[in-house]
């Protein structure tokens, strides 16, 4: 018991005793300290002992479309932090290729009577999908949030990384590096974000570059999401030419380096790639992936606050809510080099390769 308490009270930053006047439920413990143990204690995977079960304020869903990218564990991690800080017990709920599905996951969130529901890049994002599954769920009535993916007309917040701003200050980032013949991958363009992405990277393209719009649709290829799909989707780019590919997520842009190597192309001496969430290790890859930051606390302390006030009867506006991206540059990115191969099929002859120059991350 005593390796226990010392565990909590590293993990919440408080005294043992602290902690153990939270477990006894004892007074004399401010609201955000108690907090701070109860959520250590679910983060190490203790049970809360019964006299503090009954303060939860009730279950909430976290439906997730998979956990391979890790840029969903992300939102899980602080989405269930920030609800379990406000009483909240998540029930997780992750889809897999020929699973559960999302309709499936909400009958059984509903079984399990929760207060609320947020849904991260779930069928709300796609186009092709009928959204009416949101408004019965609001007519119930039950508080929903929606993470990345707007749906004009159901009454409910929306929390969206700005996809139009992302393509466009990594285009920017690339012209600004000498580069105009940019590619772009990303995922199918049923999807709210990636049509956002590729209305930003259409945009930067002909402002920045100077590319031709009608030279624009040879240069971009939707792709299945991952890093097989990224893979596939660089070799038709560098067979047109590119110097620098923009991608549609981290995944893909390792997808894309794996294609360029496969090519004896060195990145970022030849080909630059920049990817789109900045999802943990992606300081780590080789090189370093320069890449557009998805400011996931922000977002996901946001959802959940509007959940919490949609359940408490304070409803935030029916509206959605862009956060901005950040560009953050690593070493996957370069100054453009002329006379290297890619650049030379760009111009439609082979030039010859200058000797490797060391160019610094």
């Amino acid at each position: 018991m005593r390796a226990r308490l010392s565990d909590i009270a590293q993990q919440a930053e408080v005294s043992e005793a602290t902690v153990s006047r939270v477990l006894n439920d004892r007074p004399g413990v401010a609201p955000e300290t108690r907090q701070a143990v109860l959520t250590a204690l679910d983060v190490l995977g203790y049970e809360r002992p019964a006299r503090l079960r009954k303060r939860s304020a009730g279950l909430v869903g976290l439906v997730v479309p998979e956990l391979e990218n890790p840029i969903f564990p992300a939102f899980a991690q602080v989405i269930e932090s920030t609800l379990a800080q406000s009483g909240f017990t998540p029930v997780l709920c992750t889809q897999t290729p020929g699973g559960v599905t999302e309709d499936e996951y909400v009958e059984m969130l509903l079984d399990r009577q929760v207060s609320g529901i947020v849904f991260v890049s779930g069928l709300h994002a796609d186009t092709a999908a009928s959204h009416d599954r949101y408004r019965a769920l609001i007519g119930r009535p039950l508080p929903v949030v929606m993470i990345n993916g707007y749906v004009p007309g159901i009454a409910a917040p929306f929390v969206s990384c700005d996809d139009r701003e992302s393509a466009e200050l990594a285009v920017a980032h690339l012209v600004a590096l000498g580069h105009r013949r940019i590619g772009l991958i990303t995922g199918p363009d049923r999807f709210v974000p990636v049509q956002r992405k590729v209305a930003g990277w259409r945009s930067a393209m002909t402002r920045l570059a100077g590319v031709a719009e009608a030279d624009l649709d040879p240069l971009a290829e939707l792709s299945l999401f991952g890093v097989e799909g990224g893979e596939a989707a660089a070799g038709r780019l560098l067979d047109r030419g590119v110097t620098g590919i923009v991608c549609g997520s981290d995944l893909m842009a390792l997808g894309a380096i794996r294609a360029a190597r496969q090519r004896g192309l060195s990145v970022p001496g030849e080909l630059s790639v920049v990817g789109y969430d900045d999802s943990p290790l992606m300081a780590f890859t080789d090189p370093p992936l320069t890449t557009v930051r998805q400011p996931v606390a922000a977002m996901a302390v946001a959802a959940v606050r509007a959940l919490v006030d949609e359940i408490n009867g304070h409803p935030a506006p029916h509206s959605e809510y862009l956060f901005r991206p950040e560009l953050v540059v690593r070493g996957s990115t370069a100054v453009v080099r002329p006379a290297s191969p890619v650049a030379g099929k760009a111009s439609g002859r082979q030039r010859p390769a200058l000797p490797a120059v060391a160019v610094p991350a």
